[in-house]
């Protein structure tokens, strides 16, 4: 299919998308959770009662679930749809159903019947090309709500390892990494997690090639810390990288946690 036919159908009023393996595991997103329910709780707050959109949740819902018990402590009031291309997943998920949860068919073209704030869409983009990321990105983040937040991102199996890009109406504003101490020798191995946008632009010469090379010298740099455990050593590279002038955009509360985030422009792929 030529890329102008592939933009067309994500533009659709038809369900747009193609169908996951579905795999996943109960805790598997905690890390995105996490943060969904820190530093994005405020966007839970711009209305009464907010919705949120869990798009591709698998096989099975029970990281949909785990989302809105997750939220909900922020947002007592909130609503979580979560969205699956595959019917027979949607019907399954039925007996999860409350009055605040609730599960439909669809797709990229999100058929809520209102806007949400939040969207989290979590190892589903990467099984499309790199060149179809920007269409999806704008066809998804032009339902949501003012001041909403579509989340596109990857992790492992088990929730050890993740990143994700944060994508606002008008294009994407940050990449957050978030691993779990004591699994990776170098912090340059979350590489292998990064959302479809950057993960084959880990080369010479890109961008986020450039700041995982700096935040593994800065880790290296901190091994006199490593007595002091990661979690020092960690928070420290990070400060290094910020002190370096990287546009990092959080600080030691979100660092101790196994999390940095940047602005988008600085890892941003190359034309």
């Amino acid at each position: 299919m030529q890329r102008a036919q592939r933009i067309r159908a994500m533009t659709s009023a038809k369900p747009v998308g193609n169908v996951t393996r579905g795999t996943t595991n109960p805790n598997r997103l905690r890390r995105v959770d996490r943060w969904l329910a820190g530093p994005q709780a405020w966007r839970l707050k711009t209305s009464p009662r907010p919705l949120v959109v869990d798009l591709g949740y698998g096989a099975s819902p029970a990281t949909a679930v785990e989302l809105f018990q997750r939220l909900v402590t922020v947002q007592p009031a909130l609503r979580l749809t979560g969205i699956e291309i595959e019917p027979e997943r949607v019907r399954q998920a039925q007996e999860f159903s409350t009055e605040q949860l609730n599960f439909m068919l669809g797709g990229f073209e999100i058929p809520t019947p209102e806007k949400p704030v939040l969207i989290r869409a979590f190892n589903v983009l990467r099984q499309y090309e790199e060149r179809d990321v920007t269409a999806i990105w704008h066809s998804v983040s032009n339902r949501l709500a003012p001041q909403g937040l579509l989340v596109d991102g990857t992790c492992d199996e088990i929730g050890r390892r993740a990143s994700w890009v944060s994508v606002q109406a008008d294009g994407p504003i940050s990449l957050t990494i978030s691993q779990r101490f004591g699994s990776y020798q170098l912090p340059s191995e979350v590489a292998e997690r990064l959302p479809k946008a950057l993960i084959h632009r880990n080369l010479a010469g890109e961008r986020i090639h450039e700041f995982l090379q700096t935040l593994d010298q800065h880790w290296l740099e901190a091994s006199a810390l490593a007595s002091f455990g990661d979690r020092q050593r960690w928070q420290a590279c990070c400060q290094a990288l910020k002190n370096d002038g990287w546009p990092v955009l959080d600080g030691p509360s979100r660092w101790r946690l196994g999390e940095l985030t940047v602005a988008w422009h600085a890892v941003a792929p190359r034309e």
